[in-house]
Order: structure tokens, then C-alpha cells, then sequence
């Protein structure tokens, strides 16, 4: 048996249940309301009856005669005319009379009359009133004994008067009144049972159809995949409500369980809210930085039964690719450059050696020195000499070489001062040839005859780990109507090729400038630029990638450095 089915049949007994003895209570208490208002009713005709003085007269009388006079006698006296006279007028069962000793004197049965009565007169004869429910010789009833007083000594009780209504006609009120009861249980059944089916097909519609079982296997399921997976996983409800929000996804878009939120006002990329509206094309995957990650999110539509359950993201970091594919591409410019220079190297050991056959030892001797001085690797870098750390002239020369074959000439500036040794070249790589490459492509692309680009490094030990300031300018026409900060928004790119999603172009400024606020730095315009030149200025900040052990002194270095250029 199903459970919703089982559900269904607990509630109807439940109910069933409730009505039965909701009804009996409540006719109970109506029984019970009936049988005290006959006792009150009783009550009240009693102490009528025992106040009556031609009945404490005549019941006076018979007391202080010797025995009690014979039942004849007393079928035809005054208080069996009188007591009679008051059952026919009231409708009750019985209205008695007796004396100080508890024989009757007036009772509906005439043969019972100078008898004692069935039931103890003691406590009206003591002078109290009281209610009873009892059986007598007429059978069950409900009444009421009220003692008789004598007329002349105040205080004196010469008898007493019971009065009774039969059970027979409570019965027969309960009977009148049980049909507004019967018809309220019978209504509240109907509701109840009503009730009880729409709540079995919520319950069916809430748990999709699914048993007890089913749905505990689920949520384990669900546990230990959400949890056990890297990739973060965002579910929306079709109300618009974060249902799932693993811990990866707050550890890749580094906020705290966004679950139970509103999606629409949840503290979330607005990338993410994108690709969720009603237009956005299902499964479409696209790349955005978010807490200092590049991630690549896709989001897909989920059904049920043709029932529309909400949305599920997913988020995958592709942090570390990328800044691996920078670091590639970087050795690959390198090894390009290499190769390159490789054979004006030959040209060189060639030309040596041909000075060398012919005797022109001289000759040979003049070209090394001047080898010697220039190195046997020139990079088409104006200025290189000013960088004194291997890396960045390995890396600055390289792509200085990709500039030339694309037609522009990279320099390093005149105030570029760099003491300390490159203490994190990852990072250093994604910021620094980031910004080239894009002042490289706005020079390409600019309008200017003379194409350049000038990057400008300083380092300053003052700060915990070494701090690494560039700057990059170039011969571009500018940022024209953008604003500065909209360069930095995911998606932006200095590229000739169009953007393409997951390719990552149109992540660099904004990638960098995320990387370097991870470490307390950050990356900014300091000049917009204009039409036909000079070009935009970016300036990063980004601390703790120097290492300055070693290092002369920094003003030392400086002394050195003007003696040089002077």
C-alpha cells in the first residue's frame, strides 16, 4: 500500500475517530444539561408544593393523629386531590406526600399509599433539600425532596414532599435535540474526509509521487554528491529560491550558504542571474571571475514530469588553467624568441669563424668585444639594461619580440628601478604581459604612425613581502567614450577577434585586477588617453611577489644607477 494511501486512511479513521466521540460527549452533556434542569425543575415544584399552606395544614393533621390513616381514606383526602392536581399540571412522573416518618400520604399508585417510600426520606425529614436520580417504584427518575414545616411551631417538619420526572422524557428531549448533533457530526465527518483526500494530493504533488524510501535514498544521495564533488552546485527552486548551494559553490564565489535566499536578491555574480532568465539558452556555458576565480558557468533547466522544478548552475574553477595557459603561452614566446636569435647566433659563430680563415684576427677580436658589450641575444627592447631581475628580462624580452613582429616597439621607461628578485612569477606573469598584450593590441590598433608601448616596473621593500608597481602606457587611441572602470568588466577585450565564450578572452583586466586585490593591490586607469595618442595608462599594484634578500642597498643602487646614465 502506498504511503500517501496509508496517510489517507489514518487520517479518515483519526476522523472517524474524533467525530465519534466528539458526538458522544456533546449528546453526553446535553443528557446531562437535561437532567439537571428536570432536577431544578423538580426542585422548584417541590418547594411549591411543601410551601402550600393547605397542604402543611392537612399533612399537620394527619401527624398528630394516632397511625396513619387507611390508603381509602387517603385516595379520597385533600393532598392526594392537590398532589395529583400538580402531576397532571406539570407533567411530572410523581408528586409524593408523605409524613414525619416517611409513609405516604399522596402518590400516583393509591394502593401504595400509607406505605414507606422506596427511597430514604432522611435528609429532607433532617430539614435539608435535596436532588436525587434514583429508581423507584415508578421507575428511574429525576427529582427533588423538600421537607414540609408545620404551619404553627416555626421550625417543626411535620413531613416532606418528593417530586420526580421520569428518565423516559429526558430521553425523549435528548431525542429532539440529537438531530443538530448527529447532522454537525455527520458535517465534520464530510469535511474531515474532504480534507484528507486534498491532503493526500498535496502530499502526492510535494513529494513528486516519490515513497518515504525513495525520498531517504534521494537526500543521502544528494549529500554525499553535493558535498563529495569540487564543482559547486547552485539549485533554484521554480519560486525563485536557493534550494542548493553546496560548499564548493561558496568556496569558488567565496560568500557564505546562500541557501533559502531569494535568487533574485541573492549577493551572487550577476552573470549567474543572467543565465537563468526565461531568454537565456539552456546549457549555454560561459566564463566570469568571481572572489578572485575564473570560473565557467553553466546553467540548465530542470523537469520533472513535465513539472518545471527551477534551475541548477553549475560552477567549475578554471583558475589555475588559465594562469597556467598564461604561463605557456609566456615560455612560448620565449622559446619563439629563442629560436629566433638561435640563428643570428650561427650568423655570428660564422662570421667569427670567417675572420678567423682569412687571418683577420683583429677583426675577429673588435666583433666579440662588441658582442661581449651587446650580449649574443639581443631582445628588441629599448632600455632593457634597467631591469636587473633574470625573469623579468627574459620575460619583458620576449614579448618585446612578439611587439616587433606585430610592428610595435616595447621599451622599458626611464624610471623603472627594480632591486629585489621576482618572488612569484605567477602572478607577476598574468598581470604584467596582460597588460602588455592589451597595450600591444590598442597600439596595433590605434591611429598613430609611430606604434609603442612603455612599461614602467618599481619595487618597494618597505612593505611586507615586496611590493611591485607597473605601469603601461602606449601609442593607442585611448578609451574613447568608455569609462575606466568599464574596461574592467568581464567580457571586455583590446583582441581583434570577436569574444568567444570559453575561449578566455575578455577576462584579462578583469582576471588581473582581481588577482591582484586578492593580495591587497588592485589595478587601474591613471590615464583615459585620446585620439591619435598617447594611449590609455594602466597602473597595477601587487604586493608580496619580491624577494629583496641579497639586494644592495637602495640607496646605493640609486647612486650606481645615476652614475651609470650619467
Amino acid at each position: 500500500m502506498r504511503f500517501s494511501t496509508q496517510t489517507l486512511l489514518l487520517q479518515l479513521g483519526v476522523v472517524l475517530l474524533v467525530v465519534l466521540l466528539s458526538g458522544t460527549v456533546h449528546a453526553w452533556l446535553v443528557y446531562e444539561r437535561i437532567g439537571t434542569e428536570a432536577e431544578h425543575q423538580a426542585l422548584t415544584l417541590a418547594r411549591t408544593v411543601a410551601a402550600d399552606p393547605d397542604i402543611r395544614t392537612n399533612v399537620q393533621l394527619i401527624s398528630r393523629e394516632e397511625g396513619t390513616p387507611p390508603s381509602e381514606v387517603l385516595a379520597v383526602g385533600p393532598l392526594q386531590e392537590a398532589a395529583e392536581a400538580v402531576r397532571a399540571r406539570t407533567g411530572a412522573l410523581f408528586v409524593v406526600i408523605t409524613d414525619e416518618t416517611g409513609l405516604r400520604l399522596a402518590h400516583p399508585e393509591t394502593a401504595r399509599l400509607g406505605e414507606r417510600v422506596s427511597t430514604d426520606p432522611s435528609v429532607a425529614l433532617g430539614g435539608e433539600e435535596i436532588t436525587t436520580r434514583n429508581t423507584g417504584t415508578l421507575g428511574p427518575s429525576a427529582g427533588a425532596k423538600v421537607p414540609v414545616y408545620s404551619p404553627e411551631t416555626p421550625g417543626a417538619i411535620v413531613g416532606e414532599v418528593s417530586v420526580g420526572y421520569s428518565v423516559e422524557s429526558l430521553g425523549n428531549s435528548l431525542a429532539r435535540d440529537i438531530v443538530p448533533i448527529a447532522l454537525t457530526a455527520g458535517g465534520a465527518l464530510l469535511a474531515g474526509v474532504l480534507a484528507s483526500f486534498l491532503l493526500r494530493r498535496r502530499l502526492q504533488r510535494l513529494t513528486l509521487g516519490l515513497e518515504p524510501e525513495e525520498i531517504s535514498t534521494l537526500v543521502h544521495d544528494q549529500v554525499a554528491v553535493l558535498q563529495g564533488v569540487d564543482d559547486g552546485v547552485i539549485g533554484i527552486a521554480a519560486d525563485g529560491r536557493i534550494s542548493v548551494f553546496n560548499a564548493a559553490a561558496a568556496r569558488l564565489l567565496d560568500m557564505p550558504d546562500a541557501t533559502g535566499q531569494d535568487w533574485a536578491s541573492a549577493a551572487v555574480p550577476e552573470q549567474l542571474k543572467q543565465l537563468t532568465q526565461p531568454a537565456a539558452r539552456d546549457a549555454e556555458a560561459v566564463e566570469i571571475v568571481a572572489g578572485g576565480r575564473v570560473l565557467v558557468v553553466s546553467a540548465r533547466k530542470a523537469w520533472h514530469r513535465k513539472e518545471d522544478l527551477g534551475w541548477v548552475v553549475m560552477l567549475r574553477d578554471r583558475t589555475e588553467l588559465q594562469q597556467l595557459t598564461r604561463q605557456l603561452d609566456a615560455v612560448g614566446t620565449m622559446s619563439t624568441a629563442l629560436r629566433a636569435q638561435r640563428h643570428e647566433f650561427a650568423n655570428q659563430l660564422h662570421t667569427i669563424a670567417g675572420f678567423m680563415s682569412i687571418g683577420q684576427y683583429e677583426s675577429a677580436k673588435a666583433y666579440l668585444a662588441r658582442i661581449s658589450a651587446t650580449g649574443p641575444l639581443k631582445f628588441p627592447v629599448e632600455q632593457a639594461e634597467l631591469l636587473q631581475d633574470p625573469y623579468l628580462q627574459a620575460f619583458v624580452g620576449a614579448k618585446g619580440v612578439e611587439a616587433s613582429e606585430r610592428g610595435v616597439a616595447l621599451r622599458v621607461g626611464p624610471e623603472t628601478l627594480v632591486r629585489g628578485h621576482v618572488a612569484d612569477p605567477q602572478d607577476v606573469t598574468t598581470v604584467l604581459g596582460n597588460l602588455i598584450d592589451n597595450a600591444v593590441s590598442a597600439a596595433v590598433a590605434g591611429s598613430a604612425a609611430d606604434r609603442w608601448v612603455e612599461v614602467e616596473l618599481l619595487d618597494d621593500a618597505t612593505t611586507t613581502g615586496g611590493t611591485l608597481h607597473i605601469v603601461v602606457g602606449d601609442s593607442g587611441d585611448g578609451l574613447g567614450s568608455l569609462e575606466p572602470e568599464e574596461v574592467f568588466a568581464e567580457g571586455f577585450t583590446t583582441s581583434e577577434q570577436p569574444v568567444r565564450s570559453g575561449a578566455g578572452q575578455g577576462l584579462g583586466l578583469a582576471l588581473v585586477r582581481q588577482l591582484a586585490r586578492r593580495r591587497s593591490g588592485d589595478v587601474r586607469v591613471l590615464e583615459p588617453g585620446s585620439h591619435g595618442g598617447p594611449g590609455a595608462v594602466f597602473m597595477a599594484t601587487i604586493p608580496g611577489v619580491m624577494d629583496f634578500s641579497g639586494t644592495v642597498d637602495a640607496g646605493a643602487d640609486s647612486t650606481l644607477r645615476e652614475d651609470s646614465s650619467g
